[in-house]
């Protein structure tokens, strides 16, 4: 499910700073996950208005769990949390909680963004304390990124943009580029809606099967939610649909 997570962000950009003004406490999205023709789980977003350190922030948190016969033979239970200063855009504390089959893993990070450095602690592990890493201007984890897209403006995320950013996603940075190629009328459960198709070429091999083989489209409006994702993995294929929203911030236009 971690791979289902790192998808359904892997497309967001860094570009400088931004304020978070646009999303609803307490909005929710749940995405409907297939591998193949099999119905293999979900994967759920949630927000909150809180504070951390006494400074504004959007608490995120994403969950991800395997369902019906998949959860049968490979049990997944994934939690991922983020504090996002919405001053600034970026994270200023991350949570990766993962239970897939049998592996475990709990990573804290604490980023401190005045001198680009995190702090990684192995909460799984305590005996491996923490670590002072060096990180780069502008990183994002694996939520904020999501959240700190959708900040921009439909002018700042339209057909022909390429984006360069960095993200911390498990122990590690990936940096990804983002092409936006065009947009499309998607139908949905809910109706069909025009969104914005975007490509991002990742790293392939150990998870994709092709540098740019995932594809997804994003609500063409300044929600910027994710519609849909597809993906040709390594082994099978993936594909994540809209399966229930609440609380967005603006109005969604579907058409029937």
């Amino acid at each position: 499910m971690k791979k289902l997570l790192s998808l359904l962000t892997i497309f967001v950009f860094y570009l400088g700073f931004a304020q978070i003004d646009n999303i609803a406490d307490g909005e929710s999205i749940k995405f409907r996950i297939h591998y193949g023709f099999l119905n293999a789980g979900t994967a759920t977003l949630v927000t909150q208005k809180t504070t951390y350190k006494g400074v504004p922030h959007l608490y995120a948190k994403g969950t991800g769990e395997t369902t019906g016969a998949v959860k049968a033979f490979f049990k997944v239970e994934d939690l991922y949390e983020s504090f996002i200063n919405v001053q600034t855009g970026l994270p200023s504390f991350y949570v990766r909680n993962v239970k897939e089959g049998s592996y475990r893993q709990h990573f804290e990070t604490v980023f401190n963004h005045d001198n680009n450095t995190l702090i990684l602690t192995d909460k799984k592990t305590p005996a491996n304390g923490s670590k002072v890493i060096k990180s780069v201007k502008g990183v994002q984890d694996m939520l904020s990124c999501f959240y700190y897209l959708r900040s921009k403006s439909p002018s700042e995320l339209k057909p022909g943009t390429v984006m360069n950013m960095n993200v911390w996603i498990d122990d590690e940075m990936f940096p990804f580029q983002l092409k936006v190629v065009g947009t499309e009328n998607l139908k949905t459960k809910f109706g069909t809606i025009n969104c914005l198709k975007i490509i991002p070429s990742v790293k392939s091999g150990r998870v994709f099967k092709e540098k740019e083989g995932v594809t997804m489209w994003v609500s063409n409006d300044a929600n910027h939610i994710p519609m849909l994702l597809k993906a040709e993995l390594a082994v099978g294929s993936l594909k994540a649909s809209i399966d229930e929203i609440k609380n967005v911030k603006y109005p969604l236009k579907f058409s029937k």
